[in-house]
């Protein structure tokens, strides 16, 4: 592959959104390291299974939208390589196949290592990222993208990974796994905020399309202030160290992405913002990582 298709096809597979996919699963391999329950194999199975099924969704996205004419030419967002017919149809469905198959293959250890609860994760994760676009009812064209980001790239992902490495969760996993979840429903917002005029347009009932500019900012700093002070709270519930506060710095960091968002509907600001939030899910999972482990 020359280097103009690898571009084409980073492109296509948005590695803005990857922090979505790698934040769970680091966040619920520190939870089973600081538990003694650390397994490197499934961690890293686990962090190259959620990666191909956020690509395998960036790619169906990109195909979806363009079989619906979701896309326009005065799109604000970054290039959508099917419709601007750098990719072909055919060639975007086979890489779909590629990135679920290899998500498949990856997940057939995770279930070796944890059974059957494994099998209905990999599964539902699978199906309901060809379905956030795809299907007769697609979740992200009638405004349950949130929902499907917030729960399987939060407690579904970091209660997972953490189930693989200990044979068990419990309360605290699925708890926690609500802050990289938010931080997902973040991004998503900032997407269908820059997207709405167009969405409109299209018939894509996202709940920036459908509530308007007010309730998709709101619904953008109820989110990163959540997430960012989640942690903190385990300090009231839970004989826990001092250090679980250090999250709390994330919150210095969302000062700009905020501001962007409240004030800014110019594209290139809140595609720049889009990418700033995504950086924020790696400093939130960053400190967590060391206000949990020390």
């Amino acid at each position: 592959m020359n280097e103009s298709r690898l571009k084409v096809w980073l492109m296509a597979s948005r590695p803005k959104t990857l922090p979505a996919a790698a934040s769970p699963v680091l966040i619920g391999s520190v939870l089973a390291y600081a538990d003694n329950f650390f397994h490197l194999a499934s961690a890293l199975t686990a962090l190259f299974s959620a990666l191909m099924i956020q690509i395998g969704t960036n790619l169906a996205n990109d195909y979806f939208d363009f079989k619906k004419g979701a896309d326009s030419e005065k799109r604000l967002g970054p290039t959508r390589v099917t419709h601007a017919g750098l990719v072909k149809p055919e060639q975007m469905k086979l890489a779909i196949m590629i990135a679920f198959s290899l998500a498949f293959l990856a997940g057939c250890y995770l279930v070796f290592r944890g059974g059957w609860p494994i099998v209905i994760i990999g599964l539902a994760s699978i199906l309901f990222g060809i379905l956030y676009t795809g299907g007769p009812y697609p979740l992200g064209y009638n405004g349950l993208g949130e929902i499907f980001v917030l729960i399987f790239f939060g407690p579904v992902a970091v209660a997972g990974t953490y189930y693989v490495q200990a044979l068990d969760v419990g309360l605290p996993e699925i708890i926690i796994g609500f802050a990289p979840g938010l931080f997902s429903v973040a991004i998503l917002t900032v997407n269908n905020l820059r997207d709405i005029d167009e969405d409109r347009l299209s018939g894509k009932r996202t709940l920036a399309a459908r509530f308007g500019r007010g309730f998709a900012r709101s619904e953008y700093c109820m989110s990163v202030i959540i997430a960012s002070i989640l942690p903190a709270l385990y300090i009231f519930w839970h004989d826990r160290s001092i250090m679980l506060l250090l999250p709390l710095l994330t919150l210095v960091f969302t000062i700009i992405p905020i501001r962007n968002v409240m004030k800014s509907t110019d594209g290139v600001v809140l595609n720049k913002t889009l990418a700033s939030t995504g950086q924020l899910m790696i400093i939130f999972t960053l400190l967590f990582a060391i206000g949990w482990l020390v």
